[in-house]
């Protein structure tokens, strides 16, 4: 009888252990997991195909491949953004350039410092920009490199031809 009880609270463990974990690691989008790390799901456009997360919080977030979109400014996000997640925060962020005043410069870590602030901030390398969270509330459409060129957009007219 003993045996049983303690076979049985053992089973009963590791299928609750596995249920707990299985949504973020097989079913759950990237905008979830974003949201359950206290960070906004707008930082990641709708297109992505997929992710991986390690158990060290190093992030893999793939797209079909380059694209452009706007928060404050325009992005450019490569086919993989990589950065280290923890809670409310996105560090050592490769894959992902803003544009600042006609020059592009990678960002480095994304930010939220305290969410009741209403603020991100975003480490563009020359400077931290303050943003406001509202802007990231919802996963933006982005633009693949090729439709861009298709639009035929002069540089100096910049995103806002596309729209």
């Amino acid at each position: 009888m003993t045996f049983f009880s303690i076979h049985s609270s053992t089973v009963f463990l590791w299928t609750f252990l596995i249920f707990l974990f299985l949504p973020f690691s097989l079913s759950s989008s990237i905008h979830d997991l974003l949201r359950s790390k206290g960070l906004p799901a707008g930082l990641v456009p709708k297109e992505v195909k997929s992710y991986t997360l390690s158990d060290d919080g190093y992030l893999e977030v793939f797209l079909d491949g380059p694209c452009m979109t706007k928060f404050e400014n325009r992005v450019v996000f490569d086919s993989v953004l990589r950065a280290n997640l923890s809670y409310g925060s996105l560090i050592g962020v490769v894959g992902l350039t803003q544009e600042e005043l006609f020059l592009w410069l990678p960002v480095k870590d994304i930010i939220v410092v305290d969410p009741r602030s209403g603020l991100i901030i975003f480490d563009i390398v020359v400077a931290h920009k303050q943003l406001s969270l509202s802007l990231f509330e919802d996963p933006p459409d982005c633009l693949p490199q090729g439709e861009l060129k298709n639009h035929h957009v002069r540089k100096e007219m910049g995103f806002e031809a596309l729209r």
